[in-house]
Protein backbone atom coordinates (compact mmCIF):
# COMPACT_ATOMS: atom_id res chain seq x y z
CA UNK A 1 0.00 0.00 0.00
CA UNK A 2 3.14 2.48 0.47
CA UNK A 3 4.39 1.89 -2.95
CA UNK A 4 0.24 2.97 -4.03
CA UNK A 5 0.50 6.24 -2.39
CA UNK A 6 4.08 7.27 -3.44
CA UNK A 7 2.97 6.44 -6.88
CA UNK A 8 0.27 8.64 -6.62
CA UNK A 9 2.15 11.45 -5.21
CA UNK A 10 4.81 11.29 -7.91
CA UNK A 11 1.77 11.42 -10.64
CA UNK A 12 0.34 13.93 -8.72
CA UNK A 13 3.82 15.73 -8.62
CA UNK A 14 4.23 15.47 -12.11
CA UNK A 15 0.61 16.45 -12.82
CA UNK A 16 1.73 19.77 -10.88
CA UNK A 17 4.87 20.24 -12.38
CA UNK A 18 3.42 19.58 -16.23
CA UNK A 19 0.56 22.46 -15.56
CA UNK A 20 0.86 24.42 -18.49
CA UNK A 21 0.92 20.64 -21.01
CA UNK A 22 -2.06 19.67 -19.53
CA UNK A 23 -4.06 22.88 -19.54
CA UNK A 24 -5.24 21.99 -16.08
CA UNK A 25 -4.71 24.40 -12.55
CA UNK A 26 -2.18 22.80 -10.51
CA UNK A 27 -4.42 23.08 -7.67
CA UNK A 28 -6.51 20.57 -9.32
CA UNK A 29 -4.06 17.31 -8.96
CA UNK A 30 -2.38 18.78 -5.38
CA UNK A 31 -6.16 18.49 -3.76
CA UNK A 32 -6.94 15.09 -5.88
CA UNK A 33 -3.62 14.14 -4.16
CA UNK A 34 -3.92 14.70 -1.14
CA UNK A 35 -7.77 12.97 -1.18
CA UNK A 36 -6.54 10.19 -2.32
CA UNK A 37 -2.97 9.73 -0.28
CA UNK A 38 -5.17 9.96 3.10
CA UNK A 39 -8.09 7.74 1.55
CA UNK A 40 -5.32 4.98 0.57
CA UNK A 41 -3.83 5.73 3.89
CA UNK A 42 -7.00 5.32 5.85
CA UNK A 43 -8.15 2.25 3.92
CA UNK A 44 -4.91 0.23 4.14
CA UNK A 45 -4.39 1.31 7.69
CA UNK A 46 -3.84 -2.40 9.07
CA UNK A 47 -0.85 -3.15 6.97
CA UNK A 48 1.51 -0.40 8.01
CA UNK A 49 4.10 -1.03 10.23
CA UNK A 50 5.44 2.45 11.15
CA UNK A 51 3.02 5.50 11.96
CA UNK A 52 5.15 9.09 12.55
CA UNK A 53 4.29 11.02 15.43
CA UNK A 54 4.50 14.74 14.28
CA UNK A 55 3.84 16.29 17.21
CA UNK A 56 6.63 14.02 19.06
CA UNK A 57 9.25 14.29 15.94
CA UNK A 58 9.57 10.16 16.36
CA UNK A 59 7.77 7.08 15.26
CA UNK A 60 4.88 5.58 17.37
CA UNK A 61 6.29 2.35 19.79
CA UNK A 62 3.80 -0.59 19.01
CA UNK A 63 1.90 0.99 15.99
CA UNK A 64 2.07 -2.62 14.20
CA UNK A 65 -0.26 -4.39 17.41
CA UNK A 66 -2.63 -2.01 17.99
CA UNK A 67 -6.38 -3.08 16.98
CA UNK A 68 -7.65 -1.54 13.59
CA UNK A 69 -10.18 1.10 15.70
CA UNK A 70 -7.42 2.34 17.93
CA UNK A 71 -5.30 2.66 14.29
CA UNK A 72 -8.28 4.89 12.59
CA UNK A 73 -8.42 6.92 15.69
CA UNK A 74 -4.43 7.74 15.51
CA UNK A 75 -4.78 8.82 11.87
CA UNK A 76 -7.79 10.83 12.73
CA UNK A 77 -5.76 12.62 15.24
CA UNK A 78 -3.12 12.70 12.88
CA UNK A 79 -4.60 14.06 10.29
CA UNK A 80 -6.56 17.07 12.48
CA UNK A 81 -3.20 17.35 13.84
CA UNK A 82 -1.70 18.13 9.92
CA UNK A 83 -4.71 20.52 9.07
CA UNK A 84 -4.50 22.49 12.08
CA UNK A 85 -0.81 23.04 11.43
CA UNK A 86 -1.46 23.97 7.54
CA UNK A 87 -4.49 26.17 8.44
CA UNK A 88 -1.85 28.02 10.62
CA UNK A 89 -0.15 28.55 7.94
CA UNK A 90 -3.05 29.51 5.27
CA UNK A 91 -4.89 31.69 7.94
CA UNK A 92 -1.34 33.68 8.22
CA UNK A 93 -0.90 33.83 4.36
CA UNK A 94 -4.70 35.12 3.89
CA UNK A 95 -3.74 37.70 6.94
CA UNK A 96 -0.32 39.05 4.92
CA UNK A 97 -1.86 38.75 1.42
CA UNK A 98 -5.46 40.79 2.70
CA UNK A 99 -2.84 43.74 4.39
CA UNK A 100 -0.87 43.74 1.00
CA UNK A 101 -4.37 43.95 -0.80
CA UNK A 102 -5.37 47.05 1.72
CA UNK A 103 -2.45 48.84 1.25
CA UNK A 104 -2.77 48.39 -2.75
CA UNK A 105 -6.18 49.70 -2.42
CA UNK A 106 -4.88 52.56 -1.26
CA UNK A 107 -2.61 52.74 -3.90
CA UNK A 108 0.24 52.84 -1.14
CA UNK A 109 2.85 51.09 -3.27
CA UNK A 110 3.26 54.32 -5.08
CA UNK A 111 4.90 55.47 -2.32
CA UNK A 112 7.50 53.18 -3.10
CA UNK A 113 7.49 53.41 -6.75
CA UNK A 114 8.29 57.38 -6.25
CA UNK A 115 11.32 55.94 -4.51
CA UNK A 116 12.45 54.58 -7.36
CA UNK A 117 14.20 57.17 -9.62
CA UNK A 118 16.00 54.70 -12.03
CA UNK A 119 15.35 52.46 -14.93
CA UNK A 120 18.17 50.24 -14.32
CA UNK A 121 17.04 46.38 -13.89
CA UNK A 122 20.60 45.77 -12.33
CA UNK A 123 19.58 48.31 -9.66
CA UNK A 124 16.52 47.36 -9.51
CA UNK A 125 17.51 43.63 -9.42
CA UNK A 126 20.31 44.46 -6.11
CA UNK A 127 17.62 46.54 -4.54
CA UNK A 128 14.83 43.54 -4.16
CA UNK A 129 17.43 41.13 -3.41
CA UNK A 130 18.63 42.87 -0.61
CA UNK A 131 15.33 44.01 0.43
CA UNK A 132 13.74 40.33 0.34
CA UNK A 133 16.95 39.19 2.21
CA UNK A 134 16.74 41.83 4.91
CA UNK A 135 12.75 41.33 4.87
CA UNK A 136 12.31 37.81 4.80
CA UNK A 137 14.98 37.26 8.54
CA UNK A 138 12.46 39.78 10.03
CA UNK A 139 9.02 38.91 8.95
CA UNK A 140 9.45 35.54 7.65
CA UNK A 141 10.53 34.45 3.64
CA UNK A 142 6.95 33.70 3.16
CA UNK A 143 5.59 37.56 3.89
CA UNK A 144 8.80 39.12 2.44
CA UNK A 145 8.14 37.16 -0.84
CA UNK A 146 3.95 38.53 -0.97
CA UNK A 147 5.32 42.13 -0.21
CA UNK A 148 7.52 42.10 -2.31
CA UNK A 149 6.14 40.92 -5.47
CA UNK A 150 3.13 43.00 -4.79
CA UNK A 151 5.81 46.26 -4.90
CA UNK A 152 7.39 44.11 -8.50
CA UNK A 153 3.81 44.20 -9.99
CA UNK A 154 3.44 48.47 -9.79
CA UNK A 155 6.86 49.05 -10.95
CA UNK A 156 7.52 46.51 -13.40
CA UNK A 157 4.55 46.13 -15.89
CA UNK A 158 5.94 43.54 -18.43
CA UNK A 159 5.39 40.19 -16.81
CA UNK A 160 8.35 38.78 -19.00
CA UNK A 161 10.75 40.99 -16.90
CA UNK A 162 8.77 40.33 -13.59
CA UNK A 163 8.98 36.85 -13.41
CA UNK A 164 13.24 36.89 -13.37
CA UNK A 165 13.10 39.07 -10.52
CA UNK A 166 10.56 37.10 -8.67
CA UNK A 167 12.70 33.85 -9.01
CA UNK A 168 15.25 35.82 -7.43
CA UNK A 169 13.41 36.82 -5.14
CA UNK A 170 12.35 33.69 -4.15
CA UNK A 171 16.89 33.28 -3.46
CA UNK A 172 17.05 36.41 -1.75
CA UNK A 173 14.13 35.22 0.50
CA UNK A 174 15.09 32.07 1.68
CA UNK A 175 18.89 32.99 2.26
CA UNK A 176 17.19 35.65 4.49
CA UNK A 177 15.13 33.54 6.35
CA UNK A 178 17.89 30.86 7.27
CA UNK A 179 19.64 33.14 10.10
CA UNK A 180 16.75 34.09 11.56
CA UNK A 181 15.05 32.57 14.26
CA UNK A 182 11.49 33.30 12.87
CA UNK A 183 12.48 34.20 9.15
CA UNK A 184 12.07 30.23 7.72
CA UNK A 185 9.34 27.86 9.83
CA UNK A 186 12.09 24.99 9.84
CA UNK A 187 14.70 27.59 11.70
CA UNK A 188 11.96 27.98 13.84
CA UNK A 189 11.23 24.28 14.66
CA UNK A 190 14.55 23.62 15.84
CA UNK A 191 14.55 27.05 17.65
CA UNK A 192 11.83 26.06 19.65
CA UNK A 193 13.19 22.35 19.74
CA UNK A 194 16.30 23.99 21.88
CA UNK A 195 18.49 23.29 18.67
CA UNK A 196 19.94 26.38 18.08
CA UNK A 197 20.24 29.99 19.72
CA UNK A 198 19.38 33.29 18.41
CA UNK A 199 22.64 34.68 18.61
CA UNK A 200 25.12 31.30 17.24
CA UNK A 201 22.53 30.68 14.32
CA UNK A 202 23.30 34.72 13.36
CA UNK A 203 27.21 34.06 14.01
CA UNK A 204 27.41 30.60 11.91
CA UNK A 205 24.87 31.58 9.31
CA UNK A 206 24.88 34.86 8.37
CA UNK A 207 27.55 34.84 6.39
CA UNK A 208 26.80 31.78 4.49
CA UNK A 209 23.35 32.94 3.67
CA UNK A 210 24.60 36.25 2.89
CA UNK A 211 26.68 34.67 -0.26
CA UNK A 212 24.04 31.84 -1.23
CA UNK A 213 22.09 35.28 -1.56
CA UNK A 214 24.95 37.72 -3.10
CA UNK A 215 26.53 34.92 -5.69
CA UNK A 216 23.74 34.12 -7.37
CA UNK A 217 22.36 37.62 -7.81
CA UNK A 218 25.72 38.80 -8.95
CA UNK A 219 26.16 36.36 -11.68
CA UNK A 220 22.23 36.99 -12.56
CA UNK A 221 23.11 40.99 -13.41
CA UNK A 222 25.57 39.17 -16.74
CA UNK A 223 22.05 37.91 -17.98
CA UNK A 224 20.36 39.18 -20.89
CA UNK A 225 16.85 39.16 -18.66
CA UNK A 226 18.89 42.28 -16.41
CA UNK A 227 20.36 44.08 -19.22
CA UNK A 228 19.21 47.64 -20.13
CA UNK A 229 16.03 49.00 -18.70
CA UNK A 230 12.78 48.89 -17.52
CA UNK A 231 9.95 49.65 -19.67
CA UNK A 232 7.65 51.62 -18.68
CA UNK A 233 3.86 51.95 -20.06
CA UNK A 234 3.96 55.26 -22.03
CA UNK A 235 0.70 55.50 -21.98
CA UNK A 236 -0.07 54.65 -18.53
CA UNK A 237 -2.59 57.02 -16.64
CA UNK A 238 -1.92 57.24 -12.71
CA UNK A 239 -4.82 57.25 -11.01
CA UNK A 240 -5.50 60.12 -8.52
CA UNK A 241 -2.81 59.01 -5.48
CA UNK A 242 -4.86 58.60 -1.97
CA UNK A 243 -3.62 61.19 0.34
CA UNK A 244 -3.89 58.05 3.12
CA UNK A 245 -1.45 56.09 0.61
CA UNK A 246 1.69 56.72 2.41
CA UNK A 247 -0.41 56.31 5.89
CA UNK A 248 -1.78 53.07 5.04
CA UNK A 249 1.56 51.62 3.50
CA UNK A 250 3.77 52.17 6.88
CA UNK A 251 0.73 51.31 8.77
CA UNK A 252 0.66 48.23 6.55
CA UNK A 253 4.16 47.26 6.52
CA UNK A 254 4.40 48.07 10.73
CA UNK A 255 1.62 45.67 10.83
CA UNK A 256 3.72 42.76 9.59
CA UNK A 257 7.05 43.85 11.19
CA UNK A 258 5.25 43.40 14.55
CA UNK A 259 3.73 40.12 13.92
CA UNK A 260 7.09 38.18 14.93
CA UNK A 261 7.28 41.11 18.18
CA UNK A 262 3.61 39.38 19.27
CA UNK A 263 4.76 35.72 18.78
CA UNK A 264 8.07 36.41 20.83
CA UNK A 265 6.43 38.29 23.63
CA UNK A 266 2.75 35.81 23.59
CA UNK A 267 4.54 32.83 22.61
CA UNK A 268 1.41 32.44 20.71
CA UNK A 269 1.70 31.02 16.76
CA UNK A 270 2.47 33.91 14.17
CA UNK A 271 -1.10 33.72 12.89
CA UNK A 272 -2.36 35.04 15.96
CA UNK A 273 -0.42 38.22 15.81
CA UNK A 274 -1.43 38.54 12.27
CA UNK A 275 -5.06 38.89 12.53
CA UNK A 276 -4.57 41.55 14.84
CA UNK A 277 -2.31 43.15 12.84
CA UNK A 278 -5.44 42.69 10.10
CA UNK A 279 -8.13 43.86 12.30
CA UNK A 280 -5.88 47.01 12.85
CA UNK A 281 -5.16 48.18 9.68
CA UNK A 282 -8.83 47.13 8.58
CA UNK A 283 -9.95 49.47 10.97
CA UNK A 284 -8.02 52.41 9.62
CA UNK A 285 -9.31 51.52 6.40
CA UNK A 286 -12.74 51.73 7.47
CA UNK A 287 -12.07 55.02 9.07
CA UNK A 288 -10.15 56.66 5.63
CA UNK A 289 -13.24 55.02 3.26
CA UNK A 290 -15.53 56.88 5.26
CA UNK A 291 -13.92 60.30 5.51
CA UNK A 292 -13.22 59.71 1.68
CA UNK A 293 -17.05 59.37 1.22
CA UNK A 294 -17.35 62.22 3.20
CA UNK A 295 -15.36 64.29 1.69
CA UNK A 296 -16.97 63.45 -1.83
CA UNK A 297 -20.95 64.50 -0.42
CA UNK A 298 -18.99 67.77 0.34
CA UNK A 299 -17.93 68.04 -3.41
CA UNK A 300 -20.42 66.83 -4.84
CA UNK A 301 -19.10 66.35 -8.25
CA UNK A 302 -18.34 62.35 -7.67
CA UNK A 303 -21.07 61.71 -4.98
CA UNK A 304 -22.63 59.22 -6.32
CA UNK A 305 -19.69 57.23 -7.37
CA UNK A 306 -17.96 57.53 -4.26
CA UNK A 307 -21.27 55.93 -2.24
CA UNK A 308 -21.25 52.99 -4.67
CA UNK A 309 -17.55 52.51 -3.28
CA UNK A 310 -18.42 52.93 0.12
CA UNK A 311 -20.96 50.45 0.41
CA UNK A 312 -17.95 47.64 -0.74
CA UNK A 313 -15.58 48.33 2.17
CA UNK A 314 -11.87 48.07 1.18
CA UNK A 315 -12.29 45.18 3.09
CA UNK A 316 -14.20 43.56 1.45
CA UNK A 317 -12.75 44.54 -1.80
CA UNK A 318 -9.43 43.52 -0.70
CA UNK A 319 -10.65 40.26 0.47
CA UNK A 320 -12.14 39.51 -3.30
CA UNK A 321 -8.70 39.98 -4.41
CA UNK A 322 -7.23 36.94 -2.40
CA UNK A 323 -6.05 34.40 -4.87
CA UNK A 324 -7.28 31.68 -3.67
CA UNK A 325 -6.66 29.19 -6.21
CA UNK A 326 -3.00 29.40 -4.36
CA UNK A 327 -4.23 28.51 -0.98
CA UNK A 328 -5.66 25.42 -2.22
CA UNK A 329 -3.39 24.49 -3.98
CA UNK A 330 -0.74 25.25 -0.46
CA UNK A 331 -3.37 23.01 1.40
CA UNK A 332 -2.82 20.25 -1.23
CA UNK A 333 0.42 20.11 -1.60
CA UNK A 334 1.19 20.43 2.29
CA UNK A 335 -1.46 17.76 3.26
CA UNK A 336 -0.17 15.32 0.95
CA UNK A 337 3.16 15.40 2.05
CA UNK A 338 1.86 15.13 5.51
CA UNK A 339 0.13 11.54 4.55
CA UNK A 340 3.88 10.13 3.30
CA UNK A 341 5.40 12.04 6.83
CA UNK A 342 2.60 10.16 8.86
CA UNK A 343 3.61 6.79 7.38
CA UNK A 344 7.08 7.39 8.73
CA UNK A 345 8.12 6.96 4.62
CA UNK A 346 9.99 10.69 4.87
CA UNK A 347 11.38 9.35 8.22
CA UNK A 348 13.00 6.59 6.94
CA UNK A 349 14.38 7.89 3.85
CA UNK A 350 16.07 10.50 5.87
CA UNK A 351 17.56 7.63 8.53
CA UNK A 352 18.29 5.25 5.48
CA UNK A 353 20.93 8.36 4.36
CA UNK A 354 22.43 8.55 7.60
CA UNK A 355 22.94 4.84 7.59
CA UNK A 356 23.98 4.38 3.88
CA UNK A 357 26.12 6.63 3.61
CA UNK A 358 29.28 5.20 5.32
CA UNK A 359 28.73 2.57 2.96
CA UNK A 360 30.04 4.47 0.35
CA UNK A 361 33.42 4.76 1.71
CA UNK A 362 34.42 3.39 5.50
CA UNK A 363 37.02 5.78 5.38
CA UNK A 364 34.85 8.80 5.76
CA UNK A 365 34.97 9.93 9.65
CA UNK A 366 31.61 11.20 11.06
CA UNK A 367 31.52 14.99 10.70
CA UNK A 368 31.79 14.13 6.69
CA UNK A 369 29.21 11.99 6.93
CA UNK A 370 26.73 14.31 8.95
CA UNK A 371 27.73 16.99 6.02
CA UNK A 372 26.56 14.55 3.49
CA UNK A 373 23.69 13.59 5.09
CA UNK A 374 22.58 17.45 5.77
CA UNK A 375 23.58 18.48 1.95
CA UNK A 376 21.53 15.47 0.64
CA UNK A 377 18.59 16.37 3.03
CA UNK A 378 19.11 20.28 1.37
CA UNK A 379 18.73 18.87 -2.11
CA UNK A 380 15.77 16.65 -0.84
CA UNK A 381 13.84 19.64 0.47
CA UNK A 382 13.47 21.26 -3.14
CA UNK A 383 11.66 18.00 -3.81
CA UNK A 384 9.34 17.48 -0.95
CA UNK A 385 8.24 20.01 1.82
CA UNK A 386 11.51 20.73 3.94
CA UNK A 387 9.75 20.08 7.46
CA UNK A 388 9.34 16.66 7.29
CA UNK A 389 12.78 16.41 6.29
CA UNK A 390 14.07 18.87 9.55
CA UNK A 391 11.52 16.99 11.68
CA UNK A 392 13.05 13.28 10.66
CA UNK A 393 16.54 15.09 11.34
CA UNK A 394 15.56 15.74 14.54
CA UNK A 395 14.93 12.41 15.65
CA UNK A 396 18.15 11.02 13.66
CA UNK A 397 20.92 12.97 15.29
CA UNK A 398 21.11 13.54 19.16
CA UNK A 399 23.54 16.13 19.40
CA UNK A 400 22.90 18.99 22.00
CA UNK A 401 22.19 22.99 21.53
CA UNK A 402 24.11 24.85 19.06
CA UNK A 403 26.11 22.03 17.64
CA UNK A 404 27.25 23.29 14.23
CA UNK A 405 25.55 20.33 12.63
CA UNK A 406 21.98 22.24 13.54
CA UNK A 407 23.14 24.98 12.60
CA UNK A 408 23.83 23.45 8.95
CA UNK A 409 20.35 21.68 8.87
CA UNK A 410 19.02 25.01 9.24
CA UNK A 411 20.41 26.72 6.48
CA UNK A 412 20.65 23.27 4.49
CA UNK A 413 16.68 22.59 4.22
CA UNK A 414 16.20 26.63 4.00
CA UNK A 415 18.02 27.17 1.26
CA UNK A 416 17.40 23.98 -0.14
CA UNK A 417 13.99 24.66 -1.47
CA UNK A 418 15.34 27.36 -3.57
CA UNK A 419 16.16 25.00 -6.74
CA UNK A 420 12.85 24.45 -7.58
CA UNK A 421 9.94 26.71 -7.24
CA UNK A 422 7.77 24.32 -5.09
CA UNK A 423 10.28 23.57 -2.50
CA UNK A 424 9.48 26.12 -0.56
CA UNK A 425 6.65 28.31 0.78
CA UNK A 426 7.68 31.40 -1.13
CA UNK A 427 8.52 29.83 -4.22
CA UNK A 428 4.85 28.11 -3.65
CA UNK A 429 3.39 31.95 -3.13
CA UNK A 430 5.55 33.29 -6.14
CA UNK A 431 4.32 30.66 -8.42
CA UNK A 432 0.64 31.51 -7.89
CA UNK A 433 1.17 35.44 -7.47
CA UNK A 434 3.11 35.40 -10.89
CA UNK A 435 1.70 32.12 -12.42
CA UNK A 436 5.57 30.98 -12.60
CA UNK A 437 5.46 27.38 -14.85
CA UNK A 438 7.60 25.21 -13.12
CA UNK A 439 9.94 23.90 -16.20
CA UNK A 440 10.37 27.96 -16.76
CA UNK A 441 11.87 27.88 -13.29
CA UNK A 442 13.76 25.15 -13.53
CA UNK A 443 15.71 26.30 -16.81
CA UNK A 444 16.43 29.71 -15.91
CA UNK A 445 16.60 30.36 -12.07
CA UNK A 446 17.57 26.33 -10.35
CA UNK A 447 21.01 27.12 -11.70
CA UNK A 448 22.10 30.09 -9.80
CA UNK A 449 19.39 28.40 -6.41
CA UNK A 450 22.13 25.80 -7.14
CA UNK A 451 25.79 27.74 -6.93
CA UNK A 452 23.84 29.79 -4.13
CA UNK A 453 23.38 26.58 -2.03
CA UNK A 454 26.69 25.07 -2.75
CA UNK A 455 28.57 28.41 -2.29
CA UNK A 456 26.91 29.25 1.28
CA UNK A 457 27.54 25.21 2.23
CA UNK A 458 30.65 25.55 1.56
CA UNK A 459 31.68 28.51 3.69
CA UNK A 460 29.72 27.41 6.68
CA UNK A 461 32.12 24.18 6.82
CA UNK A 462 35.14 26.71 6.40
CA UNK A 463 33.44 28.41 9.07
CA UNK A 464 32.84 26.01 11.57
CA UNK A 465 36.01 25.27 11.60
CA UNK A 466 37.26 28.75 13.06
CA UNK A 467 34.59 29.29 15.44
Amino acid sequence: MESVIIIVFVMGYLAITLEHNLKLDKLIPALVMMAVCWALVALGVDNFTNWFDSANHGLVDGFASMGHEDKLHLVEETLLHHLGKTAEILVFLLGAMTIVEIIDYFDGFSTIKGYVNFKSKKKLLWMFAILAFVLSAIIDNLTATIVLISILQKIVKTRDDRIWFAGLIIIAANAGGAFSPIGDVTTTMLWIGDKVSTGMLFTYLFLPSLLCMVVPTFIATFLPAFKGEIDFDENEVEKPKSQHSATMLYLGLGAILFVPVFKTVTHLPPYVGMMLSLGIVATFAEIYSNSKFALSKVEGEQAQEHEAEAHHSPVHASLSKIEMPSILFFLGILMAVAALESLGILFNFADSLKQGIPLIGSELDGTVVSDLVVLLLGIGSAVIDNVPLVAASLGMFSEGLDNPLWHFIAFSAGTGGSMLIIGSAAGVVAMGMEKIDFFWYLKKISWLALIGFLVGSLSFVLLRAFI
